[in-house]
């Protein structure tokens, strides 16, 4: 059988044509944006230093979704500024007062404080378990042994995908690495195999629907696992600064347990139903996995070891966090990974997304902590809680839920989603009597998977899929319509009352 070579991603442009200038426009954006906020008058019961920060927040946010820079730069450049503006933007009066303060030291120890956090490690570390998936293939011998056995049928093949995503999720935390990185090569050597063609007619026979199936499920099983989707830890470590709740891996896998177990059994099945490929049945598909894996050969002694070294993060991560911290232990396991040559040194340093990830993710936890510690927070909290009086608290969380979820229309980031809203979703949250704060939190944090689903740039993957050339502009829109309402709706008939009934 005649090799086939990997498909080269082709991403839709993010950004519009008109080069320089456009550029200087986005770049000057979020520095008019915090200029205008800071010419606005304080809000009454806010303190000026509080207000000021803020401005400099959303212009950090407005950076992060025009992305005319790296998001580590914008990051870096917010938590910069704000440590050299400190006497105005992050300092009360009578902390300034005080004889023994110290401005120019607590101005750079909040700087860095983000680089500290336990939240930052773990995704540093999850991203060293992705690097040893793709240097020892692992990873692509699981999707392969799943191809050549469910492969026949375009249906079980869509089962095959999503069985793939689901093994690699729990220690892949980007689902953009865990598509594009193994997911993608592989199903985008198929359709060919049905005479199945990019931007063409033919693109619906089954590459149209292997591809809806693919980004549907990276949408899911970001949801499922606390470590397959960077924001998710984001997410932790905003849920324990603003209203001290600790979400454990295995918690967050039991909140979303049915309704992902729900959402895999059944999701390659709507898809067929609601995007229906023309091809049902292909034998080649199996033979070319097949001939794949004898390729790749037996599992070499780095595959065993790694797949012992994974599982006992998770065990460790599940069942031990009492006794190892779940950062520790992924740093633990990248030491074992390294000193029995799974990984190497230079796999660590030259891992850009890892360290990209690394200082993004230490800035905005830095930031997003700023907001609490100046007031602003609790401000918006007190504001936000009196609009929400005389209201239920299942109510509340319902409207707040569909807030959160269908605002991510405005957003090409889950990260700069998370960072700009979960704080005053939890906030206001916490001021509302009666509510269970412990199943708010899981349920924001839940659907951040999810509603990547809604549109062409939801999430990382999309783009890889959206320009993959089998899924048209008109049925992209209208699919992620259907699916997000689906995910939507089954989040909250299904997962809000398991999460109530159990937490």
């Amino acid at each position: 059988m005649k090799e086939l070579t990997k498909t080269t991603v082709t991403k839709p442009e993010s950004k519009p044509a008109g080069g320089k200038k456009n550029r200087l426009l986005f770049m000057l954006l979020p520095v008019l944006v915090a200029v205008l906020l800071l010419l606005v008058p304080v809000p009454h019961g806010l303190q000026p230093f509080a207000w000021h920060f803020f401005a400099i927040f959303v212009g950090v946010i407005v950076g992060l979704i025009f992305e005319p820079l790296p998001g580590a730069v914008i990051g870096l450049t917010g938590v910069v500024v704000i440590a050299l503006g400190g006497k105005w933007l992050l300092f009360s009066p009578e902390q300034l007062a005080d004889p023994k303060f110290k401005l120019a030291g607590q101005a750079f120890k909040w700087a860095v404080s983000g680089f500290g956090n336990s939240t930052v490690w773990l995704i540093f570390g999850a991203f060293m378990f992705a690097a040893g998936y793709d240097k020892t293939q692992f990873g692509r011998r699981l999707a392969l042994i799943l191809v050549k056995y469910l492969g026949r049928r375009s249906l079980t093949l869509g089962y095959a995908i999503t069985f793939a995503d689901l093994l690699l999720a729990p220690f892949t935390p980007s689902n953009t690495a865990r598509s594009g990185g193994t997911i993608y090569p592989i199903i985008a050597n198929l359709p060919p195999l049905y005479g199945s063609k990019p931007n063409d007619p033919s693109s619906r026979k089954i590459g149209s629907y292997l591809m809806w199936v693919a980004i549907t499920a990276a949408c899911i099983t970001s949801s499922m696992f606390l470590s397959a989707l960077a924001p998710n830890l984001l997410a932790l470590a905003l849920v324990k600064s603003i209203v001290g709740i600790n979400i454990s891996w295995g918690t967050w896998f039991i909140a979303f347990l049915p309704l992902g177990v729900l959402l895999i059994l059944t999701m390659p099945l709507l898809a067929y139903w609601l995007y229906p490929p023309e091809v049902k049945i292909n034998d080649e598909v199996p033979r070319w996995a097949s001939a794949e894996l004898l390729k790749l050969g037996k599992l070499t002694r780095n595959e065993i070891l790694l797949l012992i070294f994974v599982c006992s993060a998770l065990l460790m991560w599940i069942f031990a966090a009492d006794w190892i911290e779940p950062a520790l232990a992924a740093l633990l396991v990248v030491t074992l990974m390294l000193w029995t040559g799974v990984l190497n040194w230079n796999d660590i340093t030259s891992n850009k997304p890892a360290w990209n990830t690394f200082v993004w993710f230490a800035t905005l936890v830095a930031l997003a902590d700023g907001l609490s510690s100046t007031g602003f927070i609790g401000w918006l909290g007190k504001e936000g809680g009196a609009l929400m009086t005389g209201i239920s608290p299942s109510v509340a969380t319902i409207v707040l839920l569909l807030a959160f979820y269908l605002l991510h229309y405005l957003f090409a980031s889950t990260t700069a989603h998370t960072t700009a809203l979960l704080p005053a979703m939890l906030t206001i949250a916490s001021t509302i009597p009666g509510i269970n704060m412990q199943v708010f939190c899981l349920l924001m944090v839940t659907s951040l998977g999810i509603m990547g689903i809604i549109t062409p740039y939801g999430t990382g993957p999309s783009p890889i899929y959206y320009g993959s050339g089998y899924l048209p502009t008109a049925d992209y829109w209208r699919l992620g319509t259907i699916f997000g309402a689906i995910f939507l709706v089954a989040l909250l008939v299904i997962g809000y009352p398991w999460m109530t009934m159990m937490f």
